[in-house]
């Protein structure tokens, strides 16, 4: 019989309207063994089965909150769920099938680096694409904890949620304590504690489908607020959904997660451009660029870090770079991109316009592509040529 681990989870009060207003939410149960790798659709419906997908993520069924059936089918980019019998009858959801890259529970992504240091962490681009149903109660959420040890067990001091989409009557635990910009998206904020870990919660005004962004963003804005400090850990990410009523057809669709530890480095990077120096800004803009995709079929992610190796800071930039034949971009965070293929400029947002001497500032975006990826070319910042 394999050992199960209760934990308590950041999930949302006022569930339906005849339950609690702002009831605590406890997590989910995981097996402590490793995960099978899925190799064709896999059905999964034990309580808390996993597998993996493309050797690097665990999908996990995470039956926790109900002894109704639930099961997922997990493909070779996701999963969706499939049988989502009961309904939650106290604050808590049914449950919480995911995907993760990291360690969940004792349970750890294969290759992971993580858990891994805060200020380790040069970027951790990642992307998730879900599909919606109009006939469940549930929320569609990022989660991304973070500990002041690098653990690989148990709830986290601090969990960060992403959420993508909700139904009413749902929200999130504590109160709404204003607005932000993270990422280049706005976001209602909700602060609170379950009982086991703080919580902060960035609630989208209206259903995102598809979505990459860097998670430093997001552990930069908790570290702002004094929830978290440069020097914990990121233990996981985790993409998914909390359903309270029904659930079938909603899946996650693709998932990506890199952490690229030191700045701007990782392994697979790839530099585009040709050696230079010159001025740009406000003074001497001598650059470097890293650009970290991760591909699939026709598709791709991309993490870019600008380094101003020069002696003074750089105020307001404009990256360019020229994308090869049949590649298009789809969307941008941490900048505006235009236009969206041949040579394109990639320009700073209001948040991240400077760039210091020796520091760097990143971006990302995500692409479709033709035949063989192959990495833009031609970086530039502000007109003058990057290594």
């Amino acid at each position: 019989m394999k050992t199960l681990q209760r934990a308590f989870r950041s999930t949302r009060t006022a569930v339906l309207a005849t339950l609690a207003a702002l009831a605590l939410v406890v997590g989910g149960l995981v097996t402590l063994t490793a995960a099978p790798a899925a190799q064709a659709d896999t059905q999964i419906c034990d309580q808390y089965g996993s597998t993996t997908i493309e050797g690097r993520y665990v999908v996990q069924n995470n039956r926790w909150g109900t002894t109704a059936t639930q099961c997922i089918n997990v493909t070779s980019t996701g999963f969706q769920i499939t049988q989502a019998d009961g309904t939650a009858t106290g604050g808590a959801p049914k449950s919480y099938p995911s995907v993760f890259n990291g360690c969940h529970y004792t349970n750890c992504s294969p290759g992971t680096n993580l858990p891994a240091q805060l200020s380790a962490i040069g970027t951790a681009p990642t992307s998730v694409s879900f599909t919606y149903v109009g006939n469940a109660v549930y929320d569609a959420s990022y989660d991304i904890w973070l500990d002041p040890t690098a653990r690989k067990d148990g709830v986290n001091k601090t969990e960060i949620m992403v959420w993508y989409n909700h139904t009413s009557p749902v929200q999130p635990v504590g109160s709404r304590v204003g607005t932000t910009n993270v990422a280049g998206r706005s976001w209602d904020v909700w602060t609170g504690n379950n009982g086991s870990n703080d919580v902060i919660s960035f609630v989208a005004p209206s259903a995102i489908g598809s979505w990459s962004f860097d998670v430093k963003a997001f552990a930069n804005e908790a570290i702002s607020r004094g929830l978290a400090q440069n020097s914990w850990y990121l233990t996981s990410v985790q993409a998914g959904f909390e359903p309270w009523q029904n659930g079938v057809g909603l899946a996650v669709s693709s998932f990506s997660s890199s952490v690229n530890l030191g700045a701007g480095s990782s392994g697979g990077s790839n530099s585009g451009g040709t050696s230079g120096g010159g001025t740009g800004g406000t003074g001497s803009a001598s650059c470097k660029v890293a650009f970290t995709p991760q591909t699939w079929s026709g598709g791709y992610t991309a993490d870019v870090t600008v380094t101003n190796t020069g002696s003074t800071a750089v105020n307001g930039w404009k990256a360019g770079f020229k994308l090869p034949t049949g590649q298009t971009v789809t969307s941008a965070w941490n900048a505006t991109i235009s236009p969206s293929s041949g040579s394109v400029t990639a320009s700073n947002l209001s948040f991240n316009a400077q760039i210091p001497a020796g520091g760097s500032q990143s971006f990302g975006f995500q692409g479709t592509y033709s035949g063989t990826f192959s990495p833009p070319t031609g970086f530039t910042l502000n007109g003058t040529a990057c290594s």
